[in-house]
């Protein structure tokens, strides 16, 4: 949806909602259309499936379930099933931890590193994609709305 055109049409009324809630449907919209976009650049793998991958990359070390959710901002449930179909692919794998038998830990598999390789030949594209999402966008403005976000996340913490 072009919010632009939705906000002058007569199809849809955001006149009377507070701006609070516009931004929350806002990021919602977005990240449903980015998740959109994201899928069919990927094709082999899904955007949360990438995203759960960058986080596992992320971490100093290889990540207990516990630790993804954290970082991904999910439930257990979610990033679950999300490693499970990651496992099932070959792009994840999970192992018990060498101190704490109880713990299980993911590591990015050698089809998983490959995969990252290809698609950072491809990394060009990726950047035009993002470039075009922030074109327009001032470092200042960018810098608000990353401060602005992780004040609400703060503040869903409470």
């Amino acid at each position: 949806m072009n919010y632009d055109k939705a906000m002058n049409s007569n199809k849809v009324d955001f006149g009377r909602m507070p701006p609070q809630a516009f931004l929350l449907g806002l990021l919602s919209a977005f990240d449903n259309r980015y998740q959109a976009v994201a899928d069919r650049y990927l094709k082999e793998i899904t955007w949360k499936q990438f995203f759960a991958i960058i986080c596992i990359n992320l971490c100093k070390e290889a990540p207990t379930l516990n630790d993804l959710s954290e970082v991904m901002g999910s439930s257990h449930q979610n990033v679950k099933q999300i490693l499970l179909k990651l496992e099932s692919k070959g792009f994840v794998l999970m192992m018990a931890d060498e101190k704490d038998k109880r713990k299980q830990r993911y590591f990015v598999t050698d089809k998983c590193r490959a995969f990252l390789e290809e698609n950072d030949k491809h990394n060009e594209i990726s950047t035009q994609i993002i470039d075009q999402i922030f074109e327009g966008v001032d470092k200042n403005s960018l810098a608000v709305t990353i401060e602005t976000i992780m004040q609400m996340e703060r503040n869903l913490e409470r």
